[in-house]
């Protein structure tokens, strides 16, 4: 399985909107369960949201319940994260990839890129 995707970011003020896109290059997406993760200076890595094939079931962090929406388009080749209500504390890198549910949290086994820097600052 490649590793290939694109991931895109930017810098946004404090409550303002972003959509981060992870694109499969070279391979299908819509055959897998798929998540976004973050990982921020001096924390541990955080599993931000999941979508799953099977029944389309979502999950989100308690940190952004409520203010992320994960979704896929299956033509496009693309899963997205929209971002709303950005607060200084989702600063962070954050990253795509190949997702499981277990304990109340999205986990991941296999991370692809190198993600992008997602700043929010005034």
């Amino acid at each position: 399985l490649s590793s290939a995707a694109g991931v895109w970011g930017g810098v946004v003020q404090p409550g303002g909107p972003l959509r981060l896109s992870c694109q499969g290059s070279g391979f299908n997406l819509y055959a897998y369960d798929l998540g976004w993760f973050r990982l921020a200076p001096g924390k541990e890595r955080e599993g931000v949201s999941c979508i799953f094939v099977g029944d389309g079931s979502k999950y989100y962090a308690d940190s952004v319940k409520g203010r992320f929406t994960i979704s896929r388009d299956n033509v496009k080749n693309t899963v997205y994260l929209q971002m709303n209500g950005l607060k200084p504390e989702d600063t962070a890198r954050y990253y795509c990839g190949r997702t499981y549910y277990s304990g109340s949290v999205c986990r991941t086994f296999d991370i692809w890129g190198i993600g992008t820097l997602v700043t929010v600052s005034s």
